[in-house]
């Protein structure tokens, strides 16, 4: 059972204001062409616009509750056929097929909480690409005013639905915890600094191609945010 399974459906309330990356997947789907294979895909906060603006997703997740709400949404904006999903894990995704581009949007590269883990993920990633493919994700490390201002608070991200973060600067890692009437959980991310994101993209076979600051692609100058794309060596 995944621990996102007891919120699938208070999700997409949850992450309703994250919109200001959607424009940019799309545009790096329709750039790949059809299929594109979208890991942690969720409840296809991503992959619906991608299938709506006419691109195949393969997408992966580890909760079927949350994949369960994105056959719905996508039955919803009439893309069901565009869509493929598989219940699966970012180190193993059930995927045959070799794409242009894997994407892991909304920072869910930090489920990985291991230097282990992460290079069995990024391994799995390159597997799935054709040679000249891309690994886009993007992930965040956060500013110690960002954890003073929210550490060991609850706080009311939406109506109804509360967030509660527990940072541990020494461990770098974040305990998330969110509730709403429909359900509750807590799940942990651990973060890295981009040296050491850089080193690991290397690591696992890949040539950094692309450090945003943001998903309107300004070069990475600092920051809380960081959007890679990584090309599989031809």
């Amino acid at each position: 059972m995944s621990l996102y399974d007891s919120i699938a459906e208070l999700y997409d309330p949850w992450s309703v204001s994250v919109t200001e990356d959607v424009g940019f997947y799309v545009e790096e789907a329709e750039r790949a062409g059809s299929p594109v294979v979208e890991l942690a895909v969720g409840t296809g906060r991503i992959a619906v616009p991608t299938a709506a603006a006419g691109v195949r997703v393969i997408g992966v997740d580890s909760s079927p509750a949350m994949l369960d709400v994105c056959r719905r949404r996508a039955e919803l904006a009439g893309v069901a056929a565009l869509l493929d999903l598989r219940l699966g894990e970012l180190e193993s995704p059930p995927v045959d097929e070799r794409v242009a581009l894997v994407t892991c949007p909304f920072r869910s590269f930090l489920h990985l909480l291991d230097d282990d883990s992460r290079l069995r993920a990024l391994d799995a990633a390159r597997e799935l690409l054709v040679p000249g493919g891309r690994l886009v994700f993007d992930v965040f490390a956060p500013s110690a005013g960002d954890i003073a201002d929210t550490h060991g608070r609850w706080l009311e991200r939406e109506a109804g639905i509360f967030e509660r973060a527990d940072w541990d600067s020494q461990a770098r890692t974040l305990t998330l915890s969110v509730r709403g009437k429909s359900g509750e959980t807590s799940f942990v991310l651990a973060w890295l600094s981009n040296a050491e994101w850089r080193a690991l993209l290397e690591q696992a076979g890949f040539q950094v191609v692309g450090c945003y600051g943001w998903f309107d692609r300004r070069p990475y100058n600092g920051g809380e945010d960081t959007v890679w794309v990584a090309r599989k060596p031809t």
